[in-house]
């Protein structure tokens, strides 16, 4: 099982978890496919889209289960990235992970403790 991940902001994953069925944030939207990153492109990702947040929410997704929907296509720096030409289904969320931005850090993330 090869996993993908979609970076969501806890809005969009309350829509996503509460409607069962996620369109896209509004970047996926205008692209016209939702973004996902292979396993090694989440921390660019985090940097780079994420950077202003203080939270987001981390999705594993078998990249298999999506089928025919799913495309690796160039993009950043000539690197295949998923992109996924469907709604995404609560159902094929296999991992939720909440992420904290570190503090004095930006564009830096780590699951907070489990107290918090």
């Amino acid at each position: 099982m090869a996993l993908i991940y979609k970076i969501l902001r806890p809005e969009e994953w309350l829509r996503l978890s509460a409607e069962g069925v996620f369109q896209g944030s509004p970047v996926d939207l205008h692209d016209g496919f939702i973004h996902f990153s292979a396993a090694d492109q989440v921390t660019e990702t985090l940097a780079r889209h994420f950077a202003d947040e203080t939270e987001v929410v981390q999705l594993a997704v078998d990249a298999g289960a999506l089928g025919d929907a799913l495309r690796w296509e160039v993009s950043r720096g000539g690197a295949l990235f998923p992109h996924f030409y469907a709604s995404l289904r609560l159902g094929d969320v296999l991992e939720v992970r909440r992420l904290m931005a570190e503090p004095g850090r930006r564009g830096c993330f780590t699951e907070p403790a489990p107290s918090e």
